[in-house]
């Protein structure tokens, strides 16, 4: 699994005319999945994006995690983020999953982090095309990868 996590003052998703999505201060994660993801992969990338210390404390650095200032947490899935673009100019994404294997990942991985901050976490739509908008903070963006532990 690969995640962008961006830190926000806010958030919205709108798939088909309809908003999907919305948050005010905290954390966009753009979520991708590939056909080896499992269980694993979600527990160590929950536990990491509620756990990270990326919001000011009073002395203004960043020692405060999503779930100690109470943050929300907007994911979107997003399969391009496993985009191979070795050859050409056109990506090719084979190393994504199918939406077979890819839903059942992203529906468990979204109730596993509002399961560890007790909050309900706003999704887009799986598969959708979707507007997305946001106000980035800081700007504050982390890449992290569940098969490269030290990315």
């Amino acid at each position: 699994m690969r995640v962008i996590i961006q830190r926000v003052s806010q958030a919205s998703v709108v798939a088909d005319g309809q908003q999907a999505g919305q948050i005010g201060k905290g954390l966009f994660v753009l979520l991708g999945i590939c056909p080896t993801d499992t269980t694993d992969d979600i527990a160590y990338l929950t536990a990491k994006i509620a756990s990270m210390r990326v919001f000011s404390d009073s002395a203004g650095l960043m020692n405060l995690s999503a779930s100690d200032v109470g943050a929300d947490i907007l994911v979107v899935s997003q399969f391009t983020l496993f985009a191979k673009t070795r050859k050409g100019n056109r990506p090719s994404f084979i190393d994504a999953a199918r939406p077979e294997v890819a839903i059942p990942l992203y529906e468990a991985f979204v109730s596993e982090l509002s399961h560890i901050t007790g909050r309900h976490v706003p999704t887009g739509v799986f598969g959708a095309d979707m507007q997305i908008s946001l106000v980035a903070d800081g700007p504050v963006s982390i890449i992290m990868d569940s098969k490269q532990k030290d990315f």
